[in-house]
């Protein structure tokens, strides 16, 4: 594992405590050295002259003195040893404790802690060789998944093996740090005209990486997104200092990109990403504090009998009525909601509204609304459509959840029961933006789906002189020889209009017959259309649609 530079600089000096500096074992000890010097100088010739039978022996005290002087060399030697082995004990310990607190034990890389000072000591490195430095911040994609699927400690072993890809990529004098988790950072020095060998060395990690990793279980392959950001970077009028700390920062933004650009792919800081994610998380902030105040409201779009021109039901689609945004469309504000888990709340308070709204309109006008993925993940999630159901007190056999067809690839069997508990309540379901998501014929008839949903990029391609409408038909005659109906989404011209009409009995939605309209616009329309509920069921306080849906259950 590469080294930090100038790695020292980061340690502290050992503190031994009292060990380092009691000194009185050793005083004693030379005390009584030099005390056996002068006893022993004037008692020990006395007594080998006694031996030899040619004088008289020392007197009792100094006899004693002696002895006594040998005792206290011997205890003072002793002590001074076990304090000098206790001071080496205690540097080793600290020593283990530093690396501890510098060093991830799992990786051997460094820590959080110790990864900035390292950073900025090489950043000094490379500033008095007239160098610049690069930050690399790597994520693995996916690693939840890999944990989950093989365990931790497998999760763990992979996570060694990443480590030491990295490190065998990178040139000697590089840092490399794990943030945290399934995050790793890297500083390289380079040439400010050798940016280039930059982009190669983060190519040959992300290849170097993929390689699979061999495990018990069996072979394990991860990819990585990557960030870099260097020294050198744009510096904007207000910006804070360039420092490890900032470099770290822009160089996850990058990663974020990467991220949203497919993943398995580097990206270098760019001024604007910052702006973007600063966007972004206002955007956060604001759908938190939107669903706190009641600032998503649903809209409907018409669904129409193309045969017979009738209208026959309205898709819920939600919208962001923000303060301070205005209007704001699901495309921009829906995925994000998905990713910061709130997808739930708001999608379980729209369906409320539209409930409430839809028990207003005539008794022939169906309510259909789309399902993220995200929910059918949640085991609960029927049963809490079929509370919400009840609460309302609308009709299930009204009411139409619409599904994508990336929800089969996920996890079919927990799909399958889902939609088989709704089904059996009389809900109907659809299967939406179908032709997108590669859904296999034997999932087709394995699944109680009510109606097929063609995605509004094959109903545009009809208006094109080069296109025939084949595909459509196609789709359109799957679904009779399946007995699913067929709702064609995007009709926004008569020339497709036309095209649907010749294919057989469709329903048909599209800006051809108006924009979505928010619930009192809606109940407008249907007053001029007498399509509203009569007043006495629509302003009643019976029970009986309410009883209907619990024997439904």
């Amino acid at each position: 594992m590469p080294e930090a530079t100038a790695s020292n600089d980061i340690r502290t000096k050992p503190r031994l405590g009292r060990a380092g500096r009691d000194v009185v074992a050793l005083g004693i000890a030379v005390a009584a050295v030099v005390l056996f010097v002068g006893i022993g100088g004037s008692v020990l010739p006395k007594v080998v002259r006694a031996w030899a039978g040619d004088g008289s022996a020392p007197g009792m005290v100094l006899t004693n003195a002696l002895l006594l002087n040998i005792a206290l060399v011997i205890f003072g030697w002793r002590r001074y040893s076990e304090l000098h082995r206790e001071v080496g004990e205690r540097r080793v310990a600290e020593a283990r404790a530093r690396e501890l607190a510098e060093r991830d034990p799992l990786t051997g890389c460094l820590n959080r802690r110790s990864g900035p000072p390292a950073i900025e000591a090489l950043r000094e490195k490379a500033r008095t060789l007239g160098q610049e430095v690069a930050v690399m911040l790597i994520d693995l994609d996916n690693f939840k998944q890999i944990n989950d699927l093989n365990g931790h400690s497998a999760g763990d072993r992979v996570l060694t093996a990443i480590a030491r890809s990295i490190a065998a990529v990178l040139p000697a004098d590089s840092v490399v740090i794990r943030i945290g988790g399934d995050e790793f950072a890297c500083a390289v020095p380079f040439h400010y005209h050798a940016r280039d060998w930059v982009d190669r060395l983060a190519e040959s990690m992300i290849e170097k990486v993929s390689a699979p990793v061999e495990l018990d279980e069996g072979q394990v392959q991860a990819t990585i997104s990557m960030g870099l950001a260097h020294t050198g970077g744009e510096v904007r009028e207000g910006d804070p200092p360039i420092t490890a700390d900032r470099l770290v920062h822009r160089a996850d933004i990058a990663m974020y990109h990467a991220k949203k650009r497919g993943r398995n792919r580097c990206f270098w800081f760019e001024a604007q990403m910052e702006d973007e994610l600063r966007f972004r998380n206002e955007l956060e902030t604001g759908i938190r504090e939107g669903l706190k105040n009641d600032e998503f409201v649903p809209y409907y779009e018409q669904q129409i009998d193309l045969e017979s021109g009738r209208l026959v039901g309205f898709e819920m689609l939600a919208r962001w009525h923000s303060p301070k945004y205005g209007v704001v469309s699901p495309e921009i504000f829906i995925s994000i909601a998905e990713e910061i888990d709130l997808i739930g709340a708001m999608s379980e308070g729209l369906i409320r509204k539209a409930l409430r709204d839809a028990r207003e309109w005539d008794a022939s006008l169906s309510l259909s609304v789309n399902i993220s993925p995200l929910q059918l993940r949640d085991p609960w999630f029927a049963q809490k459509l079929l509370h919400i159901l009840v609460e309302s007190g609308f009709p299930p056999h009204r009411f139409e959840i619409e599904i994508t067809e990336s929800c089969l690839h996920e996890n079919v069997g927990a799909v399958r029961t889902m939609v088989s508990s709704l089904k059996n309540q009389g809900i109907r379901i659809s299967l939406d933006d179908f032709g997108t998501g590669y859904s296999s014929l034997s999932q087709l008839r394995s699944l109680p789906f009510d109606r097929l949903k063609i995605d509004r990029s094959f109903v545009s391609e009809i208006a094109s002189d080069q296109a025939d409408g084949e595909l459509v038909r196609a789709i359109v005659s799957l679904g009779r020889g399946l007995s699913l109906p067929v709702t064609a989404e995007g009709i926004e011209n008569g020339k497709v209009l036309d095209a649907l009409k010749g294919m057989g009995e469709i329903k048909g939605q599209g800006y051809l017959y108006g924009r979505p309209e928010d619930g009192s616009t809606t109940r407008e329309r249907l007053a001029g259309l007498g399509l509203l509920a009569p007043a006495a069921v629509r302003h009643s306080d019976s029970p009986a649609p309410l009883e209907a849906v619990r024997k439904a259950g």
